[in-house]
């Protein structure tokens, strides 16, 4: 006689059905099997969900449960720390727990048929029977070498900064948040830690992420340099989105079964299964990019944290500018700090005086259209005379953000959006970076006719252009690069997501600078962090003044950041970094900002900031969410949110034992978001805020209800969607 398990399927989380649903079973399954279920009218992926077969208890109708469609009993079912993991997440971040979970895991495991899923599936446990053969080949090969001599490769040694640093970690229990320079040894530090803990542990494994796909490459490159020699190619594997399906089922089912013992990974590597997870690196922690902006809007940093309390793994989050949480969460223990503080303030190879110069430039005393200040153009020219390399930094990509009509006022408006498109010189479009909206740039004012219609502002290809027109007249000295040798002219490169939508551009065009290939790299954000190019020695920021006054509250946070870590790139070659420099073009150079960046002291920029934030109530002396609606028009959005509001004030407040949760919570009024209209859909937003982040969640959680029904009234006819983001970054 067959019995009933629980099953967790893909719910929303406002279906009629919860995400746990009752299937009848021949044999009792183990929790965290993965099993194919029918749903509706298809089939679907799901996750037993309990210990043991339920027995009937009259509640369920039992002819109306249905039989599980087959098991995949070729993949071992997914442990209670990684089934705790995704219990927290749902429950955290307000999503349905089957939502959760099932995203979590490789899209063919979600996607595939039962028949094209079990031979996929046969074909990655092939591929990873050869990989392992083929390790304990080369392991075989690497003992036998080591016999007959030095074993390889040599490992770097370590500065005393290193050295302290990797004893504390070894030490502590952690979290630690190592605080150091770019340039200082952050990743050696990381290397030796991992490598420690597998010598300690053969059967370990290590979780290694990093905020964007474009980094993975290179570190993947050093662990493997590392840990190929000894431990196998295909022990060490990636997880991210820029990956193909099949390579994603293989990586996960690797780190699953435990053959690979490093895996590295984006913000979605949080969820990998890893049984034996002993330690944690994020990289960058105060990255955004951490944060997802979509479905279950989690921050992978703060899960990363919470999975190595529930797993016992030491998690290390490193940075030379810490997001303000993670460095308020550092502060002595005696103050309430939960992290421990590792500092690094000195590069490697060189002094802390050999940090770049910071030079501000007023651009207020410059011609007013100019692009580039004349000091400024004057030292690009000598860094290129010496056989140096250049970085021009500009977080905006296209010509101009804008095209515009001077006589009647026309601006290139997006149809879809309340946004400009702006303006691709390349490809002679106008394009909208928010819809995707693109068309030919008109030969006239579509308002006026007027023919002469101009670009307003600047964008990275605007750039790339009058840094090719300025250098014209200058030619390449003793050149490092075969590929393009002294005497040529001077090369501009432009790096930004335009010039690296083909596969394996990004890794081209980077192997070029590398290469010597370029005197002067422009590019955005892409090119600002993470990438160790040696011979930069010039470091150039144009206009940054924008963030200065956002009524984003984070805004200075995240210009620091990245000024800092653009300055990061320059000197980081001990030869060629003693006349190093970081040229800041602003009109407002007497800035606090930009004082404390001159110094390189994020510690004073930090307290700086906390205290402002601790004065006005906002995070990390706060806690928020939004909830952000979806609509046909801006009135029908707001009108859910503000019901919605209502309701919870109406009803919650007749609820026992409630009025102290109230009181503790604050709804603000709804709004537009930011850019209030993206592909035709209304945006709206409201504010929830505490001071007390249990009263926060516990407002949530019931407030899901209420948010439910006051979708069903007839005034929220028009909505769309809706959703609740925990912790948002940006309001």
């Amino acid at each position: 006689m067959s019995g009933w398990i629980s099953v967790l399927v893909h719910t929303p989380a406002h279906a009629a059905l919860g995400p746990v649903l009752t299937y009848r079973c021949a044999a009792p399954l183990p929790a965290g099997t993965l099993v194919r279920v029918p749903l509706g009218k298809r089939e679907t992926l799901g996750v037993v969900w309990q210990d043991a077969a339920q027995e009937s208890s009259g509640e369920i109708d039992n002819d109306k449960v249905r039989e599980i469609a087959g098991v995949l009993d070729t993949v071992a079912p997914l442990g209670e720390a990684w089934q705790q993991l995704m219990r927290f997440s749902a429950q955290y971040y307000q999503r349905s727990l089957g939502e959760v979970a099932l995203a979590a895991l490789p899209p063919q495991l979600r996607d595939l048929s039962p028949l094209q899923m079990q031979r996929r599936l046969l074909r990655s446990q092939r591929g990873a029977a050869k990989a392992a053969k083929a390790t304990a080949a080369e392991s075989h090969q690497a003992v036998s070498a080591a016999s007959e001599a030095a074993p390889s490769p040599p490992v770097p040694a370590l500065s005393a900064e290193q050295t302290a640093a990797v004893a504390q970690i070894a030490a502590h229990e952690g979290p630690f948040l190592l605080f150091g320079a770019t340039g200082s040894g952050k990743t050696e530090v990381y290397l030796h830690c991992v490598q420690t803990l597998l010598a300690q542990d053969p059967s370990a494994q290590a979780l290694v992420m990093v905020p964007e796909i474009n980094l993975t490459p290179q570190l993947e490159a050093r662990f493997r340099e590392r840990f190929a020699p000894m431990l196998g190619a295909h022990a060490v594997v990636s997880l991210h989105s820029g990956m193909t399906n099949p390579q994603r089922l293989a990586a996960w089912l690797a780190a699953h079964e435990g053959s690979a013992r490093i895996v590295l990974g984006t913000r979605m590597a949080v969820f990998a299964s890893m049984p034996q997870l002993k330690f944690i690196v994020v990289d960058e922690e105060h990255d955004p990019s951490y944060k997802s902006g979509e479905g279950a809007r989690y921050s992978a940093r703060d899960l990363a944290v919470y999975r190595g309390r529930l797993q016992g793994a030491k998690v290390l989050l490193g940075s030379a500018t810490p997001s303000l949480e993670s460095w308020h969460q550092s502060r002595p223990a005696l103050d309430g700090g939960r992290y421990q503080r590792l500092l690094m303030p000195g590069r490697i190879g060189a002094s802390a005086l050999d940090l770049p110069l910071v030079r501000r430039v007023d651009m207020n005393h410059q011609p007013r259209k100019a692009i580039f200040s004349l000091p400024l153009l004057d030292a690009i020219r000598a860094c290129v005379a010496r056989g140096e390399q250049s970085m021009v930094f500009l977080n905006r990509r296209g010509y101009a953000p804008v095209l515009h009509c001077a006589d009647c006022g026309w601006k290139s408006e997006c149809a879809h959006c309340s946004a400009f498109r702006v303006f691709h010189k390349a490809d002679r479009t106008l394009r909208c970076h928010h819809c995707g909206f693109t068309e030919r740039v008109p030969r006239a004012c579509p308002g006026c006719g007027n023919v002469d219609i101009a670009p307003l502002g600047r964008g990275t290809e605007q750039i790339e252009e009058q840094l090719e027109a300025l250098l014209a007249d200058i030619r390449r000295p003793n050149s490092v690069s075969a590929e393009f040798p002294e005497g040529e002219p001077v090369r501009v490169a432009r790096i930004d997501a335009d010039t690296t939508r083909l596969k394996g551009s990004l890794q081209t065009q980077l192997a070029a600078v590398h290469a010597g290939d370029v005197d002067v790299l422009v590019g955005t954000q892409m090119i600002a962090k993470g990438h160790d190019f040696r011979r930069i020695t010039l470091v150039a920021a144009i206009n940054p003044d924008g963030a200065l006054f956002s009524s984003d509250f984070r805004a200075p946070e995240r210009l620091f950041s990245l000024l800092l870590q653009a300055a990061g790139r320059a000197g980081r070659d001990a030869t060629l970094g003693k006349g190093s420099e970081v040229w800041i073009q602003t009109f407002v150079p007497t800035h606090p900002l930009y004082a404390a960046l001159k110094q390189y002291d994020y510690p004073a920029f930090a307290q700086s900031q906390l205290e402002e934030r601790e004065q006005a109530g906002m995070p990390p002396f706060s806690f928020q969410a939004l909830v952000r609606a979806e609509a046909r028009s801006q009135e029908a959005a707001q009108a859910f949110l503000t019901a919605a509001s209502a309701n919870a004030r109406q009803d919650m407040a007749t609820w026992d034992g409630w009025a102290d949760v109230l009181e503790n919570v604050t709804l603000y009024s709804a709004v537009p978001m930011a850019i209030a209209r993206v592909a035709n859909v209304e945006r709206a937003q409201m504010l929830v805020e505490s001071p007390s982040r249990g009263a926060l969640q516990r407002f949530l959680a019931g407030w899901q209800g209420v948010l439910h029904a006051t979708r069903a009234q007839p005034e929220c006819k028009g909505l769309i969607r809706w959703a609740i983001d925990v912790d948002p970054l940006a309001i």
